[in-house]
């Protein structure tokens, strides 16, 4: 029994400095980047003499924080239960969440079995996620830089016409399947599909100025009915450490 105790207070001390630790680094490597991402435009501001002004500057910055403003605070509330701390500074520093790294770690989650919030879940995220980057890095690198012109000549023009329509929806689409298989809770599912009807059909018809406002308005509403609809049954259940 010591033993069995011992060893289990051992990994709780682990998980504890694995997580000051993702946490001290992942602040400063987002500090990092978001300087280095500012330094470029903030030279060609104050030193390159192109006649930028700062009310020409402030006029964009509200232009920018005016579209997303609301998912500034959606995305890192709605991807944080899926990915974890650790995975979120990963997630954030790559980009592309929803149609890349979201998906990889949903799947990886789903195939062996881990729950959202636990120990295990959050781990296959950061792997997941990993992947997904030497994925996408090596493919790019092969596919776009090396064979990417003699690739687009072997391409009729109607099928790149054709896939630039359909690729993001077909993205977008399997994300929401996987969701919803690995979420099994129907009434949320039924939850989100009416909120979003009745957001594009009926609320941007009424107010137009909404519509750039729709996805973020369709989540937070769908987030709270989902918190008193949910079925408390399933959730019932105690995180374990590493499940």
């Amino acid at each position: 029994m010591s033993t069995t105790a011992t060893a289990t207070g051992a990994n709780a001390t682990a998980l504890a400095e694995f997580d000051r630790t993702t946490t001290r680094w992942g602040q400063l490597t987002m500090i990092a980047a978001l300087l280095l991402s500012l330094a470029g435009p903030a030279y060609l501001v104050f030193f390159a003499d192109l006649g930028v002004t700062g009310t020409m500057v402030l006029t964009a910055a509200l232009a920018v924080g005016a579209s997303f403003f609301v998912l500034w605070f959606v995305e890192p509330i709605t991807y944080y239960p899926v990915l974890g701390p650790a995975a979120m500074y990963q997630a954030f520093m790559i980009g592309n969440l929803a149609n890349k790294l979201l998906p990889a770690a949903m799947v990886a989650q789903a195939t062996i079995g881990a729950k959202s919030g636990t120990k295990k879940a959050d781990f296959s995220a950061i792997m997941a996620i990993c992947g997904a980057a030497m994925v996408h890095v090596l493919s790019m690198l092969i596919f776009v830089g090396l064979l990417g012109t003699w690739l687009l000549s072997l391409v009729p023009l109607e099928v790149m016409e054709v896939t630039r329509i359909y690729i993001f929806p077909a993205i977008i689409g399997a994300v929401v399947v996987q969701l919803v298989v690995s979420a099994k809770q129907p009434r949320i599912t039924l939850v989100a599909v009416g909120v979003a009807l009745l957001v594009i059909f009926v609320l941007v018809p009424l107010v137009p100025a909404l519509a750039k406002l729709a996805t973020g308005i369709s989540v937070v509403i769908t987030a709270v009915l989902a918190w008193f609809v949910r079925d408390r049954n399933a959730a019932a259940g105690k995180a374990e450490l590493v499940n």
